[in-house]
């Protein structure tokens, strides 16, 4: 599925399950709550952090797949083509990090 196809498909269950979006500064929170889950996941589960009991079945995936869907709505509230958004983002980067990781010592000297 393509950014596109997959703004179109948010746009159309909003028209048809969510009434309408919600403001934009409140997805923004939303988008902040969804972020902080998927933080706790990877503190508990990837990091220092000791998972709780109830921590253990909450799925990654998923809570990635819930800040997309607000980041979607987001773009679509504000008329972002995430396609294009994307696509300027990475010829951006690949422009300005050509060489600088491949330099990086920390990056490319084992320890």
């Amino acid at each position: 599925m393509t950014f596109s196809e997959a703004q179109q498909r948010v746009g159309e269950w909003i028209k048809r399950y969510g009434v309408r979006y919600f403001s934009p500064l409140t997805n923004m929170a939303i988008l902040t709550e969804e972020v902080g889950e998927v933080a706790r996941i990877m503190a508990r589960r990837y990091g220092e952090q000791s998972e709780k009991e109830s921590d253990r079945n909450r799925d990654l995936g998923d809570e990635l797949a819930d800040v997309m869907w607000v980041l979607v709505c987001l773009a679509n509230q504000t008329g972002v083509d995430l396609d294009e958004a994307f696509a300027r983002n990475m010829a951006k980067k690949t422009e300005r990090d050509a060489t600088r990781h491949l330099q990086n010592e920390k990056l490319t000297t084992k320890t």
